[in-house]
């Protein structure tokens, strides 16, 4: 594994390539030409095959449309009246599960170093085995903070937002196709605010007062995802979030299953396993490694601005894939021996 590097001013080493990024392999052009051509054959193919795609998903998922209706009719009314009670026991209850669940069972691995069979999956080897106690409580204090304190007064402003303009918990579900188009503009919504949210609070001047808190854990592990300074949680974790479904006047059941994927998603990011048939977590893990690289979530705006040039060269790219077998990948696609060894 490479050794970390201390984070520098990222503004700095933009301006020092500026003149090769608007031309030649991996640069800023090259980056929108693939961009375009990405997108818009992407368009085309849904444009081609979506409505015959998400009929048959909606026919799995279904038989489903009448299900899934009946069952939102009862809790709904079960909860008549009380839109604010049902509102926020799917943005706050549902995603906490969600959080503490997961993380729950990564911190039984974390810290006893049990099921070993799990921590044959670690991406960096000698770090976290096991986690230190007290840095971990640490973290633990903040998050519960960030947790209550921050997410849930911003959950309670999203809710009133939402309300002046459309009505979150309607008797009616959003069709299948809706839900679909929501997820997609809340995906697209947080990539551009959490990347440059996430890259300013990497400018020199900010990072030592904010963002270098959650730069303490050089080797992630899951609850830590939102282990950040209060401003940087609020600005860079949580508004990416939760700003899609206030726009969009999105119904509580898009929004609650939402926000679950996107807090299971970051802890994945941030577990520092690579654990099979799981998203990979290699990308933001070398982030946590290097500093500055790969400042994303989903890699399109750090493969427009080059910021996982880097990256692209190591063997952690490499193993930036689907596991879809039982043996890990530092053992099949091993780091290359230093010299000597």
């Amino acid at each position: 594994m490479t050794a970390k590097t201390e984070p520098s001013d990222t503004s700095g080493a933009a301006a020092a390539g500026s003149s090769n990024s608007r031309q030649g392999p991996g640069g800023l052009w090259d980056s929108v030409k693939k961009a375009v051509f990405v997108i818009g054959s992407g368009i085309l193919l849904l444009a081609a095959f979506g409505n015959s795609l998400t009929w048959h998903f909606q026919k799995f998922w279904g038989a489903s449309g009448d299900f899934w209706q009946n069952l939102w009719t009862k809790l709904y009314l079960m909860f008549e009246g009380h839109d604010a009670a049902l509102f926020y026991m799917g943005t706050m209850l549902l995603p906490t599960l969600a959080y503490w669940g997961s993380n729950s069972l990564l911190l039984l691995v974390d810290t006893t170093g049990k099921p070993s069979f799990i921590t044959r999956y670690r991406i960096q080897v000698d770090k976290n085995n096991p986690v230190d106690p007290v840095k971990l409580r640490k973290a633990v204090k903040t998050v519960f903070f960030n947790w209550i304190c921050i997410s849930g007064p911003m959950v309670v402003a999203a809710y009133h937002l939402t309300t002046w303009r459309a009505n979150p918990c309607g008797p009616e579900l959003p069709t299948f196709h809706w839900a679909l188009t929501e997820l997609a503009v809340f995906s697209i919504l947080e990539e551009l605010l959490f990347y440059y949210s996430h890259r300013l609070f990497h400018h020199p001047s900010l990072y030592k007062h904010f963002h270098k808190q959650h730069h303490e854990w050089t080797a992630p592990i899951g609850i830590i995802a939102i282990y950040a300074h209060p401003l940087e949680h609020m600005l860079s974790n949580t508004l990416p979030v939760i700003i899609g479904p206030v726009i969009l006047g999105s119904h509580i059941t898009t929004t609650s299953l939402w926000y679950c994927l996107a807090l299971v998603s970051t802890t994945i990011s941030h577990c520092g396993y690579h654990l099979p048939f799981l998203p990979s977590p290699e990308f933001h893990d070398y982030h946590h490694l290097k500093f500055n690289q790969c400042f994303g979530v989903l890699g399109v705006l750090d493969r427009l601005h080059s910021t996982d040039t880097k990256f692209r060269q190591t063997k952690q790219y490499e193993r930036h894939v689907l596991l879809t077998n039982l043996t890990p990948l530092t053992e099949s696609i091993p780091d290359t021996p230093k010299k000597g060894q």
